[in-house]
């Protein structure tokens, strides 16, 4: 039986097994998402804190966000004339709260984008805790963010 008739046979609901892990055939065609994707995917599931983000969905939308992120405060500081630490100081709150509204809804997303790479990768969302560790806790979870995907409960 041909690889992709198999996975047309699981995506019908057979119960067909590789070996013991049944997604297994799945992960091997969710590939690599291109960035538009991958970015399109990181707004859809915005408050999605369950489900898998392979390591292309997690670090497209990362990516992006940082330039973007770069790209409007340098325009902010063009149009308005102040620098981006003097924000503080600024007569205009609109722009502010509007900033911190809009920081607050992209770290959401991340949030949930962490939680759904570290499933892909076979551990639970507590491990996000470990970014508390001084120093060791980042590292370690970049690491955690970069292994590769595996089956796993959360598919």
């Amino acid at each position: 039986m041909r690889l992709i008739h198999k996975l047309a046979i699981l995506k019908h609901g057979t119960d067909y097994h590789i070996g013991r892990h049944p997604a297994a055939i799945i992960i091997l065609f969710r590939g690599k998402a291109t960035m538009t994707t991958a970015y399109r995917k990181f707004w859809d599931n915005l408050l999605n804190f369950s489900g898998t983000a392979t390591r292309s969905e997690f670090w497209w939308p990362l990516i992006i966000n940082y330039i973007l992120g770069g790209l409007i405060i340098t325009i902010i500081q063009l149009v308005t004339g102040h620098p981006i630490d003097d924000i503080y100081n600024w007569s205009d709150w609109s722009v502010n709260t509007m900033s911190n509204l809009i920081a607050f809804i992209v770290w959401l997303g991340v949030l949930s984008l962490k939680f759904r790479r570290l499933h892909d990768s076979d551990h639970s969302a507590w491990w996000l805790l470990i970014n508390l560790v001084p120093l060791i806790g980042g590292i370690w979870f970049f690491i955690l963010m970069v292994l590769p995907s595996r089956p796993n409960r959360w598919q």
